[in-house]
């Protein structure tokens, strides 16, 4: 059986955060022999049935959410675009939380010159799923366990505190630390840009970059894409190193 990889990310407008995703789904094909297709929930096309339908030689799809937490988009809008699909589909987890972004949260934080005085706050999107909040919280507490200082969340949308309230209230906590934002999304487009107007001292860059695309974010793609087709009963996926 022929499986192939959809790499599902959200969809932006922003040219930079679609070079910064395009960057990762070219890398994570060229880590494994699986064919892989990038398409989006949202704003870009192909959308996730139109890659699907045009995708002649695959027999399953694999579909792994480029998204950092399990929210509506998993839970309905890629649960019902599996189950509309030609062929049988598989939606994998969520890539968050997991200890390898954090990785890469800690190495953007270093970037921007965190120092041990800074009061760290997380920028999360939002969701109004009481089960993608708990994903973002809980990278909150890892990254705080990483890093050995509090780490407070703040949400772009949907949830409180919002981003602003918690960059406000960090600095009245600490007024003589700077307030140093952990850039809790996958790569630039319009939450980034709330970020960079939350009135934090500094703010660290997402997971991609279009100059920079950690193997980590590989890595995780590739083993959500592994524990789905082992749940779909299909052979191991073959990575190349």
């Amino acid at each position: 059986m022929t499986a192939t990889l959809f790499a599902a990310s959200h969809g932006t407008s922003s040219p930079a955060g679609q070079a910064a995703v395009r960057a990762l789904v070219t890398r994570v094909a060229a880590a494994t022999t699986m064919p892989v297709v990038g398409c989006h929930v949202d704003v870009e096309q192909p959308d996730v049935p139109t890659a699907i339908a045009e995708a002649r030689d695959a027999d399953h799809a694999i579909v792994v959410p480029l998204l950092l937490s399990a929210g509506y988009h998993v839970f309905v809008d890629l649960a019902d675009a599996a189950r509309s699909a030609s062929i049988p589909a598989t939606v994998s987890a969520a890539l968050g939380p997991d200890e390898r972004l954090v990785d890469v949260l800690a190495r953007r934080l270093d970037e921007a010159g965190r120092t041990p005085h800074d009061s760290i706050v997380l920028a999360a999107a939002g969701s109004s799923d009481p089960r993608a909040l708990e994903d973002c919280r809980r990278t909150g507490r890892m990254l705080a366990a990483r890093l050995s200082t509090p780490v407070t969340v703040g949400f772009l949308s949907a949830a409180s505190p919002s981003l602003g309230d918690a960059v406000a209230e960090a600095r009245r906590t600490a007024p003589d630390s700077g307030v140093l934002v952990s850039t809790y999304l996958l790569a630039p487009g319009y939450f980034l840009d709330l970020v960079l107007q939350a009135g934090a001292d500094r703010v660290a860059d997402p997971l991609l970059t279009p100059d920079s695309t950690p193997r980590q974010l590989v890595d995780v793609v590739l083993d959500r894409a592994s524990d789905a087709s082992a749940a779909a009963g299909l052979p191991e996926i073959v990575r190349l190193r």
